[in-house]
């Protein structure tokens, strides 16, 4: 069966996945959002304890078994100090520069869970009082969140209950325009998990049998470095990530295709499971792009590290200035979709 996906659909899921605040170590709102859109499938699902979700497709064949994972954890901060004049410093959560941040917008969640908003600035951030305003380091030091309550100090702060530990998300500012495109923060990889939910919704309502029992791990750790490198079951023989494709001076990658991966910066992915991607898009006119990622890691480069004796791969939608002002397009989400589907009902390269 031929696969046209609705990637206006999968674009509306994208905006609601990157509306809900999950920086790592905090997703459980996410979690559940993704594992609600599951159970109302009728797809079984579990957790694992670190708190990702698996979803899992019997297939044709029980004794091989596929992974897919992608990863709903985003980049973040922690208060790291709360100043004496009632500002907090930030501690980073995954790697991304300081001055990517300047400026935004962002919710401060305390342990109670009430929700405080903020605004990220330089603490010299005025021109008209600072000489070195234009020119000071974006660092931890000169980096602080600007409550919006009314508070001049620590204790002020203290008593509306936030305390260093709490998590700080950054407002996604999601937009989709009328030319197709959607720019927003946490597209990597809230754009991949929502290609995947929409694959998954459209082979359970075609009643369509996959040829190998598939697992898809829902990961909220990839961040911070191991998110997909557990519960993967002993028959499980192919594993591939669905992450996003990074864009650059001497990248191949770009906002309208699909992204194969074929080295990181943990070395080469497996040269056979490439191979048979690259034909698969070939087989179906999927746009693609072949590329090497120089300062990257996957949820399957995780997998591997750990020792697990399966054969890796990673593609996904090409994604601009990634860990700052992301952006992609319709057709990149399109082509992720199709290649996805037609990986998921093509023969297992192990035979």
């Amino acid at each position: 069966m031929s696969y046209e996906p609705n990637s206006k659909e999968t674009m509306e899921l994208i905006q609601k996945l990157v509306s809900i605040p999950s920086p790592s170590g905090n997703t459980e709102k996410v979690i559940e959002f993704v594992e609600d859109f599951f159970k109302n499938l009728g797809v079984d699902t579990c957790r694992n304890r670190k708190g990702g979700l698996i979803a899992t497709l019997k297939g044709k064949n029980n004794t091989k078994h596929r992974m897919l994972t992608a990863h709903v954890d985003t980049l973040g901060a922690m208060v790291k100090e709360i100043k004496s004049n009632g500002r907090l410093r930030l501690d980073l959560i995954g790697g991304f520069a300081w001055n990517s941040i300047e400026g935004e917008y962002c919710e401060i969640e305390t342990a109670s869970g009430k929700i405080y908003t903020g605004t990220i600035l330089m603490h010299q951030q005025s021109v008209h009082v600072y000489k070195e305003a234009k020119t000071a380091e974006r660092n931890q030091q000169n980096i602080e969140v600007r409550i919006d309550e009314k508070v001049t100090n620590a204790d002020e702060v203290r008593a509306l209950g936030i305390e260093v530990g709490d998590f700080v998300s950054f407002d996604p500012r999601v937009q989709i325009t009328e030319s197709g495109y959607i720019k927003s923060r946490h597209l990597d990889d809230k754009a991949s998990v929502a290609i995947l939910m929409k694959t998954i919704e459209y082979i359970v309502k075609n009643q369509i049998k996959l040829p190998y029992t598939t697992h898809f791990l829902i990961s909220n750790n990839e961040e911070i470095g191991y998110g997909g490198n557990s519960n993967i079951t002993p028959e499980t023989v192919e594993y591939l990530a669905v992450d996003m494709g990074a864009m650059g001076d001497g990248q191949s990658t770009d906002e309208y295709t699909v992204s194969i991966c074929v080295k990181d910066a943990s070395g080469p992915y497996n040269m056979k499971l490439r191979k048979h991607i690259v034909e698969l898009a070939k087989q179906h006119q999927i746009d693609y792009q072949l590329d090497i990622y120089p300062y990257y890691g996957s949820d399957a480069s995780a997998a591997i590290r750990s020792g697990f004796d399966i054969v890796h791969g990673l593609i996904g939608p090409g994604i601009d200035s990634s860990h700052a002002f992301e952006r992609t397009h319709i057709s990149s989400i399109q082509n992720t979709e199709k290649l996805v589907y037609a990986y998921l009902l093509s023969e297992n390269i192990t035979g």
